[in-house]
């Protein structure tokens, strides 16, 4: 019984239904079958390399964006070194420019004495020189003169006079020359000032500009870091895809490596009863509900078409690729032919997902389970129609207990171009 179970384990691998168990399999056909699968090993083999040249092109182009990300922010870093320089030169020429306008304060001050000096000095003088033009520009000096009583007094005054005189004159000399000093160093703080506000003005037109720059930069980091999301989220895809493939590609070699043992067991077989043939097309081990249908393909689980195939108006709307079967309780999920388990893994979409590749009459079918509360089968085993490979659930991008099936003719791709409408193929 171990030995006709595993015959037709071979046989749903290669798709020939339940007719192999009833007639004999010609060479010709067992050659045709191995081509077909070798071909397809070839195909899955063919894309897997063009995905892999993808992966190495996004990798390779992220490599890029983060070799721009790396000079953009080394380019941000001396942006805030220069940002962070000028303000301090900000700082220092303001703090001289504080201090010129308090020395130039300082110099008003001074000149306002000395020029209050040059004016009470002036006042002296003046009333000196009224006094000495009241009394006809003599009368002052003259009676000094004429006051001395002895000729030698007369001389020394004379002396003091003309020392008076000129100590008058070099006295307003010098507050002259002392206030044109002071003009002169006023002139040039001004001077001073005014060329540390340009320099300021200077600096923080340069801050401005260094802003703006920075401004520019953080916008470019912003469109590098969209641009390795996305490039990140392709090579995400397509690893997965390729994964998938891998995983198809190893279901091909089995159904390969199984064909040839089917072959050398059918060479075997040749020479023994009819009845011995027969029993190695009986029929597999016995699996809970639903029950197993006649045809081709037996509906994967028990419960109501909760949605079927095709644009929807809930849920978001949009296509949806496959049919809902929804049913309350622990419901045992099926395989729907024979076939290889080419994906057993967990998805954030999908969930709890299978993935089983079948060989129906030459042409390849993929059929997916979603959402599954568990799934009981691995990568690259063996399934028969209606063996239980999981139970319903609601894992993944769920709304409810339910199963969600898809059926493609080929392979399954990230895109689903191969997705049919099961209605009227799978038994539902």
């Amino acid at each position: 019984m171990k030995r006709s179970i595993f015959a037709l384990s071979v046989t749903a691998v290669m798709g020939f239904s339940t007719v192999f168990a009833a007639v004999p399999v010609e060479k010709t056909l067992a050659a045709s079958k191995m081509q077909d699968l070798q071909d397809k090993s070839n195909e899955i083999k063919s894309k897997r390399d063009q995905i892999g040249d993808k992966i190495d092109s996004s990798n390779e182009q992220l490599g890029e964006i983060q070799a721009k990300q790396n000079q953009v922010t080394a380019e941000i870093n001396a942006i805030d070194l220069q940002i962070g320089d000028t303000e301090t030169k900000i700082v220092e020429k303001n703090q001289q420019i504080n201090e010129k306008k308090t020395e130039i304060d300082a110099l008003n001050k001074e000149i306002d004495v000395l020029i209050k000096r040059i004016e009470e000095r002036n006042e002296v003088l003046k009333e000196r020189a009224r006094s000495y033009q009241e009394n006809g520009g003599k009368i002052g000096y003259i009676d000094v003169l004429i006051g001395a009583k002895s000729f030698s007094e007369f001389i020394d005054r004379i002396g003091a006079v003309a020392v008076i005189m000129e100590a008058d004159q070099e006295i307003l000399k010098q507050h002259t020359e002392d206030k044109k000093a002071l003009e002169q160093k006023q002139e040039k703080v001004k001077a001073d000032l005014a060329s540390l506000e340009t320099m300021r003005q200077e600096l923080e037109t340069l801050m401005k500009d260094l802003d703006v720059n920075k401004e520019e930069k953080n916008r470019l980091m912003a469109q590098l870091q969209q641009e390795e999301t996305q490039v990140k989220q392709l090579v995400m895809t397509l690893e997965e895809q390729e994964s998938i493939l891998a995983g198809q590609g190893a279901a091909i070699q089995r159904a390969i490596e199984l064909e040839q043992q089917r072959q050398r067991e059918a060479a075997q077989a040749a020479s023994r009863t009819a009845t011995e043939s027969r029993s190695r097309g009986g029929s597999g081990p016995a699996v809970e509900a639903p029950p197993v249908s006649s045809g081709t393909f037996t509906r994967p689980a028990s419960g109501r078409l909760s949605s079927g195939f095709g644009y929807r108006g809930f849920n978001g709307g949009g296509f949806h690729y496959g049919v809902d079967i929804a049913q309350g309780g622990t419901v045992p999920v099926v395989a729907a032919a024979d076939g290889v388990v080419i994906r057993s893994y967990f998805s954030t979409s999908y969930g709890n997902c299978i993935m089983i590749a079948h060989s129906v009459n030459g042409q390849t079918y993929t059929t997916v389970y979603a959402h599954l509360s568990s799934r009981s089968v691995e990568d690259s085993a063996v399934v028969s129609k209606g063996q239980q490979i999981g139970y319903m659930g609601n894992t993944g991008d769920s709304y409810g207990q339910h199963l969600h099936f898809e059926l493609h003719r080929g392979p399954w791709n990230a895109a689903k171009s191969n997705a049919i409408n099961p209605v009227g193929i799978v038994p539902l």
